[in-house]
């Protein structure tokens, strides 16, 4: 079987292309450029729990040893303070890091992978398809053609693979544009992120009155000024002045020393597919979409692009393809982006005052720090992960099926499990194999070692029904999971979204559930057979 062809070698193509060899898919990224990344401090990424974990798994790297998960975050209005989150030591927080040390830290797993060829100075310039594959010519120096079994374009927002599909990409362009500097300051927040909105200092040249600064490793911060809309030029005498007046602002008057590493205009578009999927080529990353206004990430959608894809590419080339697993893909992924986008366009007149829907529509000023809030620190409709409770895979009702805190489609809790050899581990740590997860909620079984409960009550019946399932699958147990009664049975997707929650063991309804996850149809009367199981 011909491997996978990944055009663009970003964070995006180079996660898709470590998480197929998880699960022994082969592939070849097209990199355009030397393999080398150029470090540029003023691009980074704000990662939520989801993808931050992800990365995690596929690197063997604790990302908050290269970036700074963020211990809190601070919304000021002139003056005031309007509110603040404490995150916990234990408590998920969004990590911010450089997106060159991301790809630095992807490059560096890939060196080591097998089953992942990166192919340098090679740009794509044509693409041909049929029923068995795909072929790819590239052009440059190793200028040559490449076969494969799928090909995915991660090459960024202008998508040479997207072109040559010949698929629109429509939406809005600058929607909001970001003067922006990375420098190395004492700030009066240490490890907190901050949004300071009408600041009380008089201002120069083309700004907007909202600046936002994220700190990095080091003592570095990111510093966002929001300009206001137009093209007037951002010029770097008047950002330097920006900055000092910004510093003199946060630190009661005077300059305090810095070190300007490095500044840049972020333009921010929201657009949008028309397709993810043409025959065996799909896209993925910001070939597929661009986001990112009202505090919104572009690559942590990107990174759930690639996780999404790669498990169900990844039967496809082993077992031979699956229309209706692989067209998911595109379901549920640009649904979950297009709810996102709609969420920030419905709420940028109000937040911007641009418009008469502000009249329509008010927000005060309290809402509006809520709704920015949400768009920073990865909650809410603006910037939560998306659930995939309309997919196709989703199955039908299903006797003793029952509700728990994370609804359907949504991403699982990350409780603490054990696995099938007896060691505790995190329910994420078990993600990404391809496999699906079965767990079990058993009080007390944490206090005793598994040889003296894998064999009594139902784990005996519930071993029997996870090895008879249609899809490859892994029995852990939990203490508890939120909202679970004791005894329940949840089945987890490759990707931690949850397909099920049922009452006690009910094998016919876990094997339809599964059935229907990995694209197979639920049988007429399954429900009814699971109820009298």
């Amino acid at each position: 079987m011909d491997p996978v062809i990944i055009v663009g070698a970003g964070p995006v193509g180079l996660t898709l292309a470590l998480a197929l060899a998880r699960q022994e898919v082969p592939s070849v990224v097209l990199d355009e450029g030397p393999g080398k990344e150029e470090a540029r401090p003023a691009r980074t990424a704000v990662l939520f729990e989801d993808t931050a974990a992800l990365l995690a798994r596929l690197t063997g790297t604790d990302l908050a040893a290269h970036g700074v998960r963020w211990t809190g975050w601070r919304s000021l209005r002139r003056k005031q303070v309007v509110s603040e989150i404490a995150f916990a030591e234990d408590e998920p927080a969004p990590l911010h890091i450089a997106q060159h040390v991301i790809t630095g830290l992807l490059r560096a797993a890939v060196a080591g992978e097998p089953l992942v060829e990166i192919a340098t100075d090679s740009r794509l310039d044509a693409v041909e398809q049929e029923g068995s594959g795909v072929t790819a010519h590239t052009r440059g120096p190793k200028g040559t053609w490449w076969r494969g079994s799928y090909l995915v374009g991660c090459d960024g927002t202008r998508s040479t693979v997207r072109k040559l599909q010949d698929i629109r990409f429509p939406g809005r362009t600058a929607v909001e544009r970001h003067a922006v500097a990375a420098l190395r300051a004492e700030l009066p927040w240490q490890g907190e992120a901050v949004l300071h909105r009408s600041p009380p200092w008089r201002s120069s040249g083309p700004f907007a009155d909202e600046v936002t600064a994220r700190p990095l490793p080091d003592g570095v911060w990111r510093l966002d000024w929001l300009l206001p809309p137009g093209k007037d030029l951002v010029t770097p005498e008047l950002l330097v002045t920006r900055v000092r007046e910004t510093l003199a602002g946060w630190t009661d008057g005077s300059t305090p020393p810095y070190d300007l590493l490095d500044t840049g205009v972020h333009t921010v578009h929201h657009r949008l597919a028309r397709r993810w999927r043409d025959g065996r080529v799909f896209l993925a990353g910001d070939a597929a979409h661009l986001l990112g206004a009202l505090g919104t990430q572009g690559l942590d959608e990107g990174l759930r692009d690639a996780d999404n894809l790669s498990w169900k590419l990844a039967p496809a080339w082993h077992h031979g393809p699956h229309e209706r697993l692989l067209d998911s893909y595109q379901a549920e992924r640009r649904a979950a982006i297009a709810a996102r986008l709609r969420a920030a366009d419905q709420a940028l007149p109000g937040l911007r005052g641009g418009g008469g829907l502000r009249h329509i529509v008010p927000v005060k000023a309290r809402n509006q720090d809520a709704l920015l809030t949400d768009g920073h620190v990865g909650r809410g409709t603006l910037g939560a992960p998306g659930a995939y409770a309309g997919s196709p895979l989703t199955p039908r009702q299903l006797e003793g099926e029952i509700a728990v805190d994370t609804p359907r489609g949504a991403p699982v809790a990350d409780v603490r499990v054990t696995a099938e050899d007896g060691s505790f581990v995190r329910l994420r740590d078990r993600l990404g194999r391809g496999a699906l997860l079965v767990v079990l909620v058993a009080p007390g079984t944490g206090v005793w070692d598994r040889k003296h409960w894998v064999s009594a009550g139902v784990m005996p019946r519930l071993a029997a029904a996870v090895t008879a399932l249609p899809h490859a699958a892994e029995l852990l147990v939990a203490e508890s999971y939120p909202g679970a009664p004791a005894h329940s049975v949840l089945l987890v997707r490759p990707d931690s979204h949850l397909v099920t929650a049922l009452s006690g063991v009910r094998p016919a309804a876990l094997y339809a559930a599964a059935e229907a996850t990995v694209g197979g149809p639920v049988e007429e009367g399954a429900e009814a057979e699971a109820g009298a199981r």
